[in-house]
């Protein structure tokens, strides 16, 4: 279902995107909790280590037991409203741009719709529209994970005006630059390892194509979203830094901050500060979260462009005449 099919073509472009944000709208409910511990570690600049004292945070266990003596199991569902706005806008704009890219290589160019190659440029391309469009709520949900208690925002609206009024429009695409960097790369490589995936285990298991479509599903998006996040890593790092710049004074609570003058000097002061493993703070819990979303958002995807199509189907309507 991922991608044009000239063969088996049963959803429009307006119903991948409805696919998109329903299936973006279920994975964020289920995988905010790591995604606001992968943001507290990335947004840490003292080491990951019981060792170092002054480090507020040390390891996933004891992250999570910290968060919830401090703020409350709540907190691990802070800015849960601009995530969601974030997951249902990228996950429609991202899948129909994909459909749309794909059923176009398709008819102009002699490349094939199903091939690896052409969903790893039209997925890279697809979720550089996406984050263009949804980049002002993705800076506002990292702000809302990383603020502490007392907070600084109280709502969203709050938040908006505030942020505007203080630092200007610019603020809200904060980080942009690392997120185009990272995210083609990232997505392109996500759609192309799904693809290559699923291929295999058709031919592997073909036996279980039909009867554990779900589970295939579920599997081949999890690799794909570990592998392809490993490799990009730092750069979604990075972006979360200079998504908090002018944030500052909401950071005090969770130890030493830093003002990056954009990029390259972001890149330099971790490099200078935090050695190389800086750029991988965070990535244990940032590949959990990889596994469970990258493995859901292709599960839920499919799962709805199959009920869409079954709805469409002769028989469905037959059984609703009858």
């Amino acid at each position: 279902m991922v991608g044009y099919d000239p063969e088996g073509r049963c959803v429009t472009t307006a119903e991948a995107a409805a696919a998109g944000s329903a299936s973006g709208l279920v994975t964020r409910v289920l995988v905010s909790p790591l995604d606001v511990l992968k943001i507290r570690f990335q947004l840490q600049i003292e080491q990951l280590s019981s060792r170092n004292p002054a480090a507020k945070y040390h390891g996933i266990l004891q992250a999570v037991q910290r968060i919830l003596r401090e703020e409350g199991l709540t907190a691990f569902w802070k800015g849960h409203v601009p995530a969601q706005f974030l997951s249902v806008g990228f996950g429609a704009v991202q899948f129909m741009t994909f459909e749309s890219l794909t059923e176009l290589m398709h008819n102009v160019t002699s490349f094939q719709a199903r091939d690896s190659l052409v969903h790893l440029v039209c997925g890279g391309l697809a979720a550089c529209t996406a984050s263009v469009a949804v980049q002002p709520v993705d800076t506002l949900r990292t702000r809302f994970a990383a603020q502490g208690e007392p907070k600084i925002y109280l709502n969203l609206r709050h938040a908006v005006v505030t942020m505007y009024q203080t630092e200007g429009p610019r603020t809200f695409y904060r980080g942009l630059t690392p997120t185009l960097i990272a995210i083609f790369p990232y997505a392109g490589l996500q759609f192309f390892f799904y693809n290559i995936l699923q291929q295999f285990s058709k031919w592997a298991i073909p036996a279980e194509a039909k009867n554990g479509a779900g589970v295939r599903n579920l599997v081949c998006g999890s690799c794909a979203g570990v592998v392809s996040k490993s490799l990009t890593y730092p750069l979604d790092l990075v972006k979360k830094r200079l998504q908090v710049g002018g944030f500052e004074h909401a950071r005090a609570a969770f130890g030493q901050v830093r003002t990056y003058g954009g990029f390259l000097d972001c890149v330099r002061q971790i490099m200078r500060e935090e050695g190389p493993g800086g750029f991988f703070k965070g990535l244990s819990p940032s590949l959990l979260k990889a596994a469970f979303s990258s493995g859901l958002i292709f599960f839920w995807y499919e799962l709805f462009c199959s009920l869409l199509c079954t709805m469409k189907s002769p028989e469905s309507t037959k059984r609703k005449e009858g």
